[in-house]
């Protein structure tokens, strides 16, 4: 997906703990914004999602802190779509010091695609598919 960044944005003085650097709590929101802007660049736009009753929960997520981010530090997020199901996607968000360009953080995450009223897991759409199969990125080589 080359499409730029799914997130930019700032780490602020309150966002830090006793150490000095971005509290967890802080990676979790900041790669949850990216989320938002991944989905709507797969047709997960909030339209689609409130007209068709439709949502995306997260079912898993992992994330790997590689380096500090302090704060008046610019952050950047790329995502990349890993891989598309029935009714779920895998994703990975790259989290940046977009100074240095060094990977701050990356994260993992599954999304199922749900009927919000039933509450369940339901196929996507295929328009979504269509959408979301052009962003599949390339398999990452060993």
């Amino acid at each position: 997906m080359a499409q730029g960044a799914t997130y930019r944005g700032t780490v602020y003085p309150w966002q830090c703990d006793h150490v000095g650097h971005m509290n967890i709590m802080w990676y979790v929101g900041k790669f949850d914004e990216a989320n938002w802007n991944l989905f709507a660049r797969l047709g997960l736009t909030p339209s689609y999602l409130r007209s068709s009753g439709r949502g995306m929960a997260a079912v898993q997520q992992n994330i790997t802190y590689r380096r500090e981010l302090l704060a008046g530090d610019i952050v950047e997020i790329r995502s990349h779509l890993l891989e598309l199901r029935d009714k779920s996607i895998c994703f990975r968000h790259d989290m940046a010091n977009a100074e240095t360009g060094e990977i701050a953080a990356f994260c993992e995450i599954t999304g199922v695609h749900m009927d919000r009223s039933q509450r369940k897991s339901v196929p996507f759409m295929d328009a979504i598919r269509e959408i979301a199969s052009r962003h599949l990125a390339a398999p990452a080589e060993v």
